[in-house]
């Protein structure tokens, strides 16, 4: 099954966080099958926090693909500010 999740990235205290679609049997930090946006969460200044590509998210959930609770939140945060 394809899952659209978080994989970590960035330095140790400084999390930054790709939004993935991955098969769900890979690790986390593993193999992905397309990036999908990032989340910053420690973004200071005009830096951007969240990016999500929603048109490549769609044709994911279309084709079958499950968000994490945690991009589900984000997603909804995301649409909640380009309003």
């Amino acid at each position: 099954m394809v899952v659209i999740r978080l994989a970590r990235g960035g330095a140790k205290k400084r999390p930054f966080y790709n939004i993935v679609a991955a098969d769900s049997r890979n690790r986390r930090d593993g193999r992905f099958i397309e990036r999908v946006g990032f989340y910053n969460p420690v973004a200071s200044g005009n830096a951007q926090s969240l990016v999500v590509n929603t048109e490549r998210l769609a044709y994911w959930q279309q084709n079958g693909a499950q968000l994490s609770p945690t991009v589900a939140r984000l997603v909804k945060q995301a649409a909640k500010s380009a309003a």
